[in-house]
């Protein structure tokens, strides 16, 4: 029997599995080593078939909003995973695209040997295509696992329409799949097995591993990539490394002040959602340490699948206000993309949100901004402007700031519809945990998503929930916030 559960393995096609040299693992969301079903299973294919495991690691260049901060990311991640996959002997390809479709047969090629394929689900943005596409071409079995959540997506049968239902779901089904869990190291299963000696010449001669001045982080070499130089590198570091010591240190010093999250620095927020978004940090993992920290266990869940928030895990009520943003709306986000092709689309809205955005399609807004406009963070509005600073410079965005940053579009855009495609477009090209099912959630929530009808009713919103600024001051406390992200909101309250 499988250790990856049935219920996360899929076949995307119909090819048998081949007297092949080895067994190729198409790494492509869960860009990590430990806590994932995708190798867990790779690994459990090689041991049964005596063959080589081979981990084929690629970024292209022509996904939308390519640019060099997610590709720094993305390639610190590569780095982690080089040195743990070559120290557990195996062969990890990692191939950066120097240009345009210069990757392209790259896969097949080393298909062409592979006893099997297997690779990562992960829906929305271009892999489930990029996936479908592949596995029609290959004549060699293709295999996907599901490791986005501690719920398989399949263990639902639609999408949910509201946090409440879902997490009523959750409640009911999750207990039994706790049990189910990923490898924390499954490369220890590869010590007994042969080593390919040898990648095949043709491929590195014409797909050449990424120098090690990329895998080093060098920007001379970042910036040789023809990928969007506005978008800068920043910061916060990629890879599953990062990600681990950013998750020890949330759990150590700020998981007990989750709760109060009113500081939009972030002290006590998890960080965790680019790591999360790009596979380095896997949501088993972020959970086995909080159950560890919390010394819980499985008995003090509640029997009772109220829905609520609370009480429900038998947990302090921070790690549950963490857990509940964990699993109830990161894994609503990827539930709805699993059941729903128009995730990205105006007209997933529910029926109530289109009607009111329709009926006050028309009021007067009394400001009015060009994408050029929002994007360089030139509103009348500081608080605004701080946020989008901060998505622009940092790449990440307080959650809270999140919501009121997508609210001001739509009171400033001139059609719901346009406010819309300019929260995708600035969060989807900025942000690091942009493109995720999770990201798509908290856009189009701003229009009534996951919400229900509020009152009293208001010009542009509607019923719509309406958040306001001078609100936000007043929750969250502000002030260090604004003067780090001040920019020419300080110039000109100088008279510059």
């Amino acid at each position: 029997m499988s250790r990856v559960p049935e219920l996360r393995r899929t076949l995307l096609n119909a090819a048998p599995v081949a007297r092949g040299d080895y067994v190729l693992y198409w790494m492509t969301a869960a860009r990590r080593t430990r806590h994932s079903f995708a190798l867990d299973r790779a690994v459990e294919l090689a041991v049964e078939l005596q063959r080589p495991l081979v981990v084929l690691e690629a970024l292209r260049l022509d996904y939308r909003w390519a640019s060099r901060r997610l590709h720094a990311f993305v390639i610190e991640g590569m780095a982690d995973n080089r040195e743990r996959l070559q120290s557990a002997g195996v062969r990890h390809h990692a191939y950066v695209e120097p240009a345009p479709g210069a990757g392209r047969g790259l896969l097949a090629a080393w298909a062409e040997r592979a006893a099997v394929v297997i690779t990562d689900e992960q829906r929305g943005f271009f892999q489930p295509r990029m996936a479908a596409r592949a596995a029609e071409r290959l004549g060699v079995r293709v295999e996907s696992v599901d490791g986005v959540g501690l719920l398989p997506l399949r263990a639902a049968d639609r999408a949910f329409a509201r946090a409440v239902d879902f997490r009523r779901f959750l409640q009911r089904t999750l207990a039994t799949h706790l049990e189910e869990t990923p490898a924390v190291d499954p490369l220890r299963g590869l010590r007994a097995l042969p080593r390919l000696e040898r990648i095949p010449a043709h491929i590195l001669e014409r797909w050449p591993d990424a120098s090690p001045e990329l895998l080093a982080g060098r920007l001379d070499a970042l910036s040789r990539l023809p990928v969007d130089p506005s978008v800068e590198k920043v910061e916060l570091r990629g890879g599953a490394r990062a990600g681990h010591r950013r998750l020890e240190e949330f759990v150590r010093a700020r998981l007990p002040h989750y709760a109060e999250r009113k500081h939009p620095d972030r002290h006590a927020s998890s960080g965790l959602s680019p790591h999360l978004h790009f596979g380095h940090v896997g949501a088993h993992e972020v959970f086995a340490a909080v159950t560890a920290a919390e010394d819980w266990t499985p008995a003090a869940l509640s029997p009772r699948a109220s829905g609520q928030k609370e009480h429900f895990w038998g947990m302090s009520a921070p790690a549950e206000a963490f857990l509940d943003e964990l699993l109830t709306w990161r894994e609503l986000g990827h539930n709805f993309c699993a059941f729903r092709d128009d995730f990205d689309r105006y007209e997933s809205l529910p029926g109530w949100a289109l009607d009111t955005l329709a009926r006050h399609a028309n009021d007067p807004r009394p400001h009015l901004y060009r994408l050029e406009e929002l994007e360089a963070a030139r509103s009348h509005d500081p608080v605004w402007n701080a946020a989008q600073r901060e998505l622009t410079s940092e790449g990440v965005l307080h959650n809270y700031l999140r919501m009121l940053w997508g609210k001001k579009i739509l009171e400033w855009s001139a059609s719901p519809r346009e406010a819309i495609s300019i929260m995708i477009e600035l969060n989807n090209k900025y942000a690091l945990d942009g493109r995720d099912p999770s990201s798509y959630s908290g856009i189009f929530w701003c229009l009534g998503r996951y919400d229900r009808p509020w009152a009293p009713e208001r010009p542009i919103f509607g019923v719509i929930r309406y958040m306001s600024s001078d609100a936000t001051l007043k929750k969250l406390r502000m002030k260090e916030y604004l003067a780090r992200h001040a920019g020419e909101d300080r110039q000109r309250s100088l008279g510059f």
